[in-house]
């Protein structure tokens, strides 16, 4: 039965079919944050993304696709999230034990000097027929290639919202619009998860922001309006406003593998600024197993108290 929290989150989306908030209120009444409108997800597409070695060698069970769904089922996290290859090899044998997420987008570090832009290499079919609960897609806002990804990502949640699947997109700014510091500009950041809202996403992801201002123009308006960013706890409430005031579900990732008081740092301030959860990969998949799980378990924790 859902608690008042899930119905009131549901009651945002309410343009949408049955289906689509079915599947939304799945993923939330799902794991040891069932019901508290907050999330833990798992996401595992940097096998993809950066390559095997890089990924899996600081704990070799990370090759065998079923251990991170086992990770993620064991946690209690709310989803698990994948490249169709590593989706395809559990969906079966754990059908029904954690809502399962299919990226439909994935790069790799191989090939360089072009604007950033992924292939699209799972579709909305393949989703239903592995019973996931929603599809997932990155858009890199910054890239001169965004236009193409922004046209594609809206046909995508057409055809998904179609067949009742919500969507997740990743929205990391990138690109020869922006410098590398600007990737993570609490503006940028701001401006990533408005653009993926205005787009459609159920749940957006985005990076934490740093205390770094972008765009001459924004920084104008900051100033003028006094808008704080001084704290990381500050710069989460202004991205989290920037997503249609806080009514859509905006999650924040992870990054880089970093050690356990930095992270639980890190969530208790993202927590506080009024995220929805966080969506983590390599800072729980690269210990060992048992570590990852009191890891993921305080994370939780963390959200509980929010």
């Amino acid at each position: 039965m859902a608690t008042a929290r899930v119905r009131e989150i549901l009651s945002w989306y309410s343009s949408e079919n049955p289906g689509v908030k079915a599947n939304l209120a799945r993923i939330m009444n799902h794991g040891r944050l069932a019901g508290t409108g907050k999330f833990v997800i798992l996401p595992v597409d940097q096998g993809f993304e950066h390559g095997p070695a890089r990924s899996f060698a600081p704990n070799p069970g990370g090759y065998d696709p079923r251990y991170h769904v086992e990770l993620a089922i064991e946690a209690g996290c709310n989803a698990y999230a994948a490249p169709l290859g590593f989706i395809e090899h559990v969906a079966s044998d754990y059908a029904g034990e954690i809502p399962l997420i299919l990226k439909l987008n994935n790069s790799d570090t191989l090939s360089k000097g072009h604007e950033p832009c992924s292939a699209i290499t799972g579709s909305v079919e393949d989703a239903l027929r592995l019973g996931c609960a929603a599809i997932g897609y990155t858009i890199y806002p910054g890239s001169g290639a965004r236009n193409e990804q922004y046209e594609a990502l809206r046909e995508l949640i057409l055809e998904a919202k179609s067949v009742g699947l919500p969507t997740v997109v990743w929205s990391y700014p990138r690109g020869a619009g922006l410098t590398k510091e600007g990737e993570t500009a609490v503006d940028v950041c701001g401006y990533a998860a408005q653009i993926a809202a205005q787009l459609g996403a159920h749940i957006i992801k985005v990076k934490p922001p740093k205390d770094v201002i972008e765009q001459a123009e924004a920084k104008k308006v900051f100033e003028k309006y006094a808008i704080p960013t001084a704290t990381l706890k500050d710069r989460i409430a202004h991205v989290v406003q920037s997503a249609f005031n806080g009514r859509r579900i905006v999650i924040f990732s992870g990054g880089e593998a970093k050690g356990t008081e930095e992270v639980l740092k890190e969530v208790a301030e993202i927590a506080a600024g009024g995220a929805f959860g966080s969506i983590m990969g390599r800072n729980a998949f690269q210990r060992p197993r048992k570590e990852a799980i009191e890891l993921l378990h305080a994370v939780m924790d963390l959200y509980k108290k929010g």
